[in-house]
């Protein structure tokens, strides 16, 4: 007996039930292996854990929206990387919840801007960006440099992100507990800035 495809394309209900099935089957095949590849469970080599002020800062980058414009993802395409160096790598990106990647690059990329440009040149960047990139779209942040940090939950968010990776002893008791000393009284402008120059320390 042949299988009667009308069956399944004018029920709705049925269509959707096999649809999801297939998609869900395709994404597992695809993503279990990679559970178990070291490439993408563990650090690269060199790759330390954020410090107490380069955590905040990361959490400032995620709070005013920047990977809706810059990706830390680097292709493996020759354009790419004489642009921007060794294309990005799974293990890279281990400390990272959320991950940065992105697909979306109004601005360019950062996987490896640490380093790039002195600290004074990112205060004013980020202070109005066209000061120093005349034809740059993006917006300034000129209150970061107004804001700043009480350090009282960060100790919590190493301790957290130390959860995700029993394995490995990211941070130190004397880490944790100089924690809120670290960054108490630094400007989120600081915090920023320090996560920005943490970026691809790596692999360059």
């Amino acid at each position: 007996m042949k299988f009667n495809h009308e069956l399944i394309e004018k029920n709705i209900g049925l269509l959707g039930i096999f649809t999801v099935i297939a998609i869900s089957f395709g994404g597992l095949v695809q993503i279990t292996p990679l559970l178990f590849q070291k490439d993408t469970t563990e650090p690269v080599e060199g790759l330390r854990p954020y410090s107490a002020l380069e955590l905040e800062g990361r959490d400032i980058y995620i709070r005013e929206g920047c990977y809706n414009c810059h990706s830390q993802m680097i292709r493996p395409l020759r354009a790419e990387t004489e642009r921007y160096g060794h294309y990005s790598v799974a293990g890279e990106s281990v400390w990272d919840h959320p991950f940065q990647w992105g697909s979306k690059r109004t601005g360019p990329d950062l996987a490896r801007v640490g380093g790039r440009y002195s600290d004074k040149w990112h205060e004013v960047h980020l202070i109005d960006p066209r000061i120093v990139v005349p034809q740059s779209n993006m917006p300034g942040f000129p209150w970061l440099m107004d804001n700043t940090l009480d350090g009282k939950l960060t100790r919590k968010k190493m301790e957290i992100l130390s959860n995700f990776h029993p394995d490995h002893n990211m941070y130190s008791e004397e880490e944790l507990a100089g924690a809120e000393e670290a960054v108490k009284g630094k400007t989120e402008m600081e915090a920023l800035i320090a996560y920005l120059q943490s970026l691809g320390h790596a692999l360059k």
